[in-house]
Formats: structure tokens, C-alpha cells, sequence
């Protein structure tokens, strides 16, 4: 699939191009996202480069993973990454990271909602699973205010970049 452009009120959610690889290293210098996200430690900008440049086009292009870069309307500013990956059969993850100084301003709920809906009305979807680590509560914010259900904790469900495993939360949101 060719990668589209949403559009809600505030943003514009396209494709990662080369001129966003600055902004994609800067993001991913914060320590949370390096903490709750399978991020490279150290992020150095050859990481964005590759990101933006090679693994995003070539999973569009594979059908497995839909990303798209969350960009304020006023702006121009990165909010974020946004994402929906094939599970199995029928069954997508919502995944996303936002920009540090772009949080807690309701850009992620916009720019995920949208992508979800663009997900129903697109893709043989019947559940979009969420995933975070426990303790990524502004992710869990999110996920609650799209309607995804806390369906459980799942322990020590992957090694995180400080090698130690973790316990993830999981919800799951079904087609409306």
C-alpha cells in the first residue's frame, strides 16, 4: 500500500520524509522514548536516517506496518509517530511515541483516533491491541481516552533497553 495523509483539526499525519530525519533524532533522544520504546540506545541520527529513509517505505510497502508522523496544522512541528502493525489475521497494534514538549496536549489522542479510523474503514480490522510498559502512563492515558479496555498485565513480558524485563499492560479496542 501507498502511504495517505490524514487530517484532523490540528494535524497532519503523513509519511516520514528525509526532511523530518532531524526531527525523528531529536525525539528520540528523550529518555522516555528511549526507555518505553524499542528505540536504538544511543539514538544517533544515522538510526533516524535508516528509519525514515529505508524501514518505514519498506514496511508500507509490505503491508505490515503503517506509519505516519503526527505534524501540528500551525506549526509544522513534530508531535509524534503513530503506527498500526499487522498482529495476525484481522488484528492490528496501535503503537506511537510522542515529541516531549508536544505532550499532554491531546495531540496523541487526535493523531491515534484518526489513524484507528482510518484503520476500520481501510484494513480487514476487527481488534486494534494496545501494548505499554507498566509505568508509561501518558501511553495508558491515551489508550483509556481512544476506549481501548485494560485487559490485563502480562509479567515480565519483554527485556527492555536497560536489559531488564518488565511487565507490559494490554488492551484491546474492537470494531465499532
Amino acid at each position: 500500500m501507498d502511504p495517505v495523509t490524514l487530517e484532523t483539526d490540528r494535524l497532519v499525519l503523513r509519511a516520514f520524509t528525509p526532511a523530518d530525519v532531524d526531527a525523528v533524532y531529536e525525539a528520540c533522544q528523550d529518555e522516555d522514548i528511549q526507555f518505553y520504546t524499542p528505540v536504538p540506545v544511543p539514538y544517533r541520527r544515522a538510526d533516524a536516517e535508516k528509519l525514515v529513509g529505508d524501514e518505514l517505505p519498506a514496511q508500507w510497502a509490505e503491508d505490515r506496518d503503517y506509519t505516519l508522523g503526527a505534524f501540528r496544522k500551525d506549526t509544522g512541528a513534530l508531535v509524534g509517530s503513530y503506527c498500526l502493525t499487522l498482529i495476525s489475521r484481522g488484528v492490528w497494534e496501535l503503537g506511537y511515541w510522542a515529541v516531549k514538549e508536544q505532550r499532554g496536549r491531546g495531540y496523541s489522542v487526535e493523531a491515534a483516533r484518526a489513524l484507528c479510523d482510518w484503520g476500520w474503514a481501510t484494513l480487514d480490522v476487527h481488534r486494534i491491541e494496545w501494548w505499554a510498559m507498566v509505568g508509561n502512563t501518558g501511553s495508558r492515558a491515551v489508550a483509556e481516552q481512544l476506549g481501548f479496555t485494560v485487559e490485563g498485565t502480562l509479567r515480565n513480558r519483554s527485556i527492555a533497553n536497560d536489559g531488564e524485563p518488565h511487565d507490559w499492560w494490554v488492551g484491546g479496542l474492537l470494531r465499532p
